[in-house]
């Protein structure tokens, strides 16, 4: 039985598997319950008692023998496997996709850049709001089509309690709690109770922007919308204002640009006139300030409004405004390159 051990231990020396599956066939042979370890093993019980020490020692040296063999060559296998595959087996599947900005926050940031280098900071509130800081505190009559049912979403069982209509609640919020100079931006979600179409959602996206301090003038707001028409939409944009009507701002106008299709010489794009209107604006309305603890005696400002969805369409031609919420890969995968 020791020249049988013996024999085994010298075939482990030189036992070697070109495959994994001749691998399998030698652990079977060698270390399985019917293999011929485990039937050394059986005879071991009728060794005689003399021998029992040598043959038991030179037993054990070759099952532990076979057992390191066998791991050895499994690992060598396992590891050239592993070696031989194109990608990290601990990374997540590949190829993976990169995702994109949505256009309406790459136009967002845009925006607030360009505001920002005129020393505006960020702004935000809650997008559910109560009626004082949404029409109240911002000069809306009590019998404002605004606050009507068909405008507005109201709050089930809380008549004072609306999704904001506009990111001027912000604005009021700031005002309250902060004494001029304001020069703030107010980006964010707004809703209003309107049919979905092509040109017409239930929500979109505002940017609001205000400055109080002492001795604000129409003149600061026309260069400001100036230099913001220039940086958006190019050097050689033109304005123009046109009166118009907002409660919070007294006097109101609305802002248009020049037709950046056609330059300003008439196209279907700003129906032949030459211009293309952009954002609301004005002076804040004096009534607004004291309604915030502002004293409209000491200080004045302007604020404007604009929506991203309008300047988004206005910069990339997106002629249906339900895109922007369909979250459609393959218009999204447009703007992959927009920023």
């Amino acid at each position: 039985m020791i020249e049988k051990i013996k024999t085994l231990l010298r075939e482990m020396e030189t036992l070697e598997a070109v495959s994994a599956e001749e691998l399998e066939t030698l652990r079977i042979k060698y270390l399985s319950r019917k293999g011929e370890i485990a039937s050394l093993m059986n005879e071991f019980r009728d060794v005689a008692a003399g021998q029992k020490r040598d043959v038991g020692i030179l037993l054990n040296e070759l099952k532990e023998k076979a057992q390191e063999r066998i791991n050895g060559l499994k690992e060598r296998f396992e590891q050239a496997q592993t070696g031989s595959c194109p990608c990290d087996l601990t990374r997540t599947a590949w190829p993976a996709p990169s995702g994109t900005r949505h256009p309406l926050s790459i136009v967002r940031q845009e925006i607030c850049d360009i505001f920002g280098r005129l020393g505006f900071s960020i702004e935000e509130g809650p997008e559910i709001e109560d009626d004082w800081h949404v029409f109240s505190a911002l000069n809306f009559a009590e019998d404002h089509p605004a606050r009507d049912m068909q405008d507005t979403f109201f709050i089930r069982h809380r008549p004072d309690v609306v999704l904001r209509t506009h990111t001027s609640s912000v604005q009021t919020r700031v005002m309250e709690r902060r004494q001029p100079p304001v020069r703030i931006i107010c980006p964010g979600r707004v809703y209003r109770n309107e049919a979905i179409s092509y040109r017409a959602h239930c929500f979109f996206h505002q940017v609001e922007a205000l400055y109080v301090d002492g001795e604000v003038s129409f003149a600061d707001l026309k260069q400001a919308l100036l230099f913001f028409a220039r940086e958006m939409f190019g050097a050689h944009t033109e304005i123009r204002l046109r009166p118009s009507y907002f409660p919070f701002t007294e006097p109101s106008a609305e802002m248009d640009i020049s037709c950046i299709l056609c330059g300003g010489k008439g196209c279907p794009f700003c129906k032949h006139t030459g211009w293309v209107e952009i954002l609301g604006c004005g002076m804040v309305d004096p009534n607004v300030l004291d309604n915030c603890g502002i004293d409209s005696r000491r200080y004045s400002g302007y604020a404007l409004g604009m929506g991203i969805e309008r300047i988004t369409n206005l910069k990339y031609r997106v002629k249906d405004l339900r895109m922007f919420s369909e979250n459609d890969v393959r218009f999204l995968n447009q703007f992959e390159a927009a920023y």
